[in-house]
């Protein structure tokens, strides 16, 4: 039966994308439901929350207030959580509910802007897409609204977009991508993770960006057409993600996240594979990262039909997926990839 899952829990919605790009950002993330979906963030989406702080409220809406669109409700709820926790910027992240009822979200940030002396950035996520749409529509609301002055590019700098745990499952790979910078005398700013909002502003200084995620693909664009910046897409972790082995004349199927695993399937070919490999992804695959083959799953079976009756020797993919391929007798590597079994390396 399609779209019935017997194997794989539910990915993150878009809402909890949006999170994720702002956490650690130093504002206050007002995520626009009645509770449920805050819990769902802090609970089981964000790995952060249970070492680390961010202003993430619920707006706490009760029904009539999400019917009747009573927006005076969360702005004032806002000003009092501005009046109490020192923040650079607030957000308002939408979910099913204001998506809904139709909420205008420019309206209500120009609302809550003239409430408060904080900068307010609504994300117009409404719960029906998943995480990366959420990060895609938070990295653009981000730099659009922060990097706007012009600055001079300083040599050895280096922006890293699509820096989530969502993407990259490894909560210590921002400080291992600015170590391996750092060794060869530039500088990695991983916006997200570890470099803040000083950072985000400061974008256009950079000198190159790196694109470690589709979902921050569009925003590269965007500084590259309003900044000049150049960017490049891939990992540059990737090579401790490839066990060493023998891959010559060997068939191999990557399922991750489409630039983590692009990036894997290039340092196979470094080490040799000279074989097919296929890169397939339940995520966003972007049309100018695709080559011949690759396949953008929707359900378990196309996983299972893939796997099955692929003809893999080795499989790169998330240890939960190990299961639903009882009938594969090649070699499976674990990929993990928090977006799907909500497991860090």
């Amino acid at each position: 039966m399609r779209g019935l899952r017997k194997y794989l829990t539910p990915f993150a919605p878009d809402q909890s994308g949006a999170v994720s790009v702002l956490y650690e950002l130093g504002g206050i993330i007002v995520i626009c439901d009645a509770g449920g979906c805050a819990g769902n963030v802090c609970g089981f989406d964000e790995p952060r929350w249970f070492e680390q702080k961010s202003a993430v409220f619920s707006a706490g809406l009760r029904d009539m207030d999400a019917i009747l669109g009573r927006d005076d409700r969360l702005v004032a709820k806002l000003v009092d959580a501005a009046e109490k926790v020192e923040a650079g910027f607030a957000a308002i992240i939408g979910t099913p509910v204001p998506a809904v009822i139709g909420t205008d979200h420019q309206a209500l940030r120009r609302m809550c802007e003239k409430k408060t002396d904080l900068p307010v950035l609504t994300v117009n996520t409404n719960g029906m897409e998943l995480y990366d749409g959420g990060e895609r529509k938070a990295y653009l609301e981000l730099f659009k609204a922060f990097a706007r002055e012009k600055l001079p590019v300083e040599a050895g700098r280096t922006g890293v977009l699509g820096m989530t745990p969502q993407d990259v499952s490894d909560l210590k790979a921002a400080d291992k991508i600015r170590e391996k910078f750092r060794a060869r005398g530039q500088r990695a700013v991983c916006y997200g993770m570890g470099d803040g909002l000083d950072e985000v502003k400061k974008a256009s200084s950079a000198e190159k960006n790196i694109v470690v995620s589709p979902a921050a693909l569009e925003c590269a664009r965007y500084l590259e057409k309003t900044f000049g910046t150049p960017y490049e897409v891939g990992y540059p972790l990737a090579e401790e993600l490839v066990p060493d082995m023998d891959y010559t004349g060997k068939k191999i199927l990557i399922v991750q996240q489409q630039v983590m695993a692009g990036s894997i399937r290039e340092e196979l070919r470094k080490r040799g594979a000279d074989g097919e490999i296929t890169v397939a992804s339940w995520f966003s695959m972007e049309k100018d990262l695709l080559e011949e083959g690759d396949v953008s799953l929707r359900d378990e079976e196309d996983y299972m039909e893939l796997a099955e009756q692929g003809g893999y020797d080795v499989i790169f993919a998330d240890p939960c997926m190990k299961r639903m391929t009882k009938a594969f007798s090649g070699v499976f590597v674990d990929a993990v990839h928090f977006a799907v079994s909500g497991k860090c390396r």
